[in-house]
């Protein structure tokens, strides 16, 4: 099967808890994203704030990863709050601002509308896409 390339969208504040504790959890915590993603995946975060609720932009690039968990699990938050996770191995590196990268990545389209692709919260990326952006976040692969 073929690696295929992710950008996930969080507050760099969820981030950093997620890369911690060894996990990705997307979209509010829904399963759904996390099924599109298989063992050997790549995962990018962008972080448009450093927290949810602020108005400040962050726009940023913040972490990558490589899934390593075939299990798609819930952990509860609260006693009303069971988002669903998975497993990652997440590297070193340097978060990178977006705007250094705009006019480069193919999964944008109009650069004055740079934003757009990120509402979904989860989105797929080439390989290219993926590669830029790690050498930006000074990432060093493996092979």
């Amino acid at each position: 099967m073929r690696v295929r390339y992710w950008i996930g969208v969080a507050s760099w504040s969820h981030v950093k808890w997620g890369r911690a504790e060894g996990f990705a959890q997307l979209c509010h915590g829904k399963a759904a994203p996390l099924h599109r993603m298989r063992v050997g995946d790549w995962l990018v975060y962008y972080s448009p704030k450093t927290e949810t609720n602020e108005r400040e932009p962050l726009q940023m690039f913040t972490a990558i990863g490589r899934i390593i968990g075939e299990n798609i699990y819930q952990y509860p938050m609260s006693h009303d709050f069971l988002p669903f996770r998975r497993d990652v191995e997440y590297l070193k590196c340097r978060p990178v601002h977006i705007h250094s990268l705009i006019a480069n990545l193919s999964f944008i389209r109009d650069t004055e509308h740079w934003g757009y692709p990120f509402r979904t919260g989860h989105i797929e990326m080439t390989e290219e896409d993926f590669l830029l952006i790690a050498k930006a976040m000074e990432v060093k692969l493996d092979g």
